[in-house]
């Protein structure tokens, strides 16, 4: 019993109190069907959302960004990119629409933010400070029940059904959550790295979150 104790405090690592993560990046060295991150939250319901982050990969397959789970549905809210070139898939309370048009270039960091709301059931993305157009996704149900939100694997049942061909290997920083639509100045704000009103879910600065496997917290080579 000692041993297993022993082993789960290498692999997992937790900071409940806030982190400051300013000029830091999160590394995810290699695919793995098991390292993630995972944010932590006591909210349980989102009528809308608003996530931005940073993110940098050299990857041409699948991978998921961001992704949120509820007990009920295990696609609640991702962020994921297909195998489909410039396209970028967002979930919403499982549903899901794809955004056409929206590339990546490999080895480089790329801004993005994602809303949606379930008033209209309108979702848009923001990538590198430009919008794409409106798409609905679904109306009329929020998020609801106690999320797992992880980072850097795709979640097909709540807490797990990870699999290595969708792990995110790269680099991702500046992560922030809000249980709104954001207005788009702000969203401009955020992509020029001016001041912004920090995510009132996951803030970037004050950061609950738990490392499982060999995920690494290094200095941002933007700002050395």
């Amino acid at each position: 019993m000692e041993k297993l104790l022993l082993l789960f405090a290498l692999i997992s690592t937790c900071f409940a109190a806030p982190q400051d993560l300013s000029n830091k990046v999160f590394v995810f060295p290699k695919e793995t069907n098991t390292d993630h991150i995972k944010l932590l939250t006591t909210k349980t319901q989102f009528n809308a959302f608003t996530v931005c982050l940073r993110f940098f990969t050299d990857l041409k397959r699948p991978y998921g960004l961001f992704s949120l789970a509820t007990p009920t549905k295990s696609n609640s809210l991702v962020i994921y990119k297909p195998d489909v070139q410039n396209v970028l898939r967002i979930h919403a309370v499982d549903p899901h629409t794809d955004f056409q048009s929206v590339s990546f270039a490999a080895n480089a960091w790329h801004s993005l933010c994602t809303t949606w709301s379930s008033d209209n059931g309108l979702a848009q993305v923001w990538l590198n400070g430009k919008p794409t157009i409106k798409r609905f996704i679904t109306s009329g149900l929020p998020i609801t029940g106690a999320p797992k939100t992880i980072l850097g694997q795709e979640q097909d049942k709540y807490d797990g059904g990870f699999d290595l061909s969708q792990s995110f290997v790269g680099m991702i920083s500046k992560v922030h959550m809000w249980d709104h639509v954001v207005a788009p100045a702000e969203i401009r704000r955020y992509m020029n790295g001016k001041y912004f009103t920090p995510g009132n879910v996951f803030n970037w600065q004050a950061l609950e979150y738990e490392i499982i496997g060999k995920i690494y917290v290094e200095e941002d080579q933007e700002n050395m």
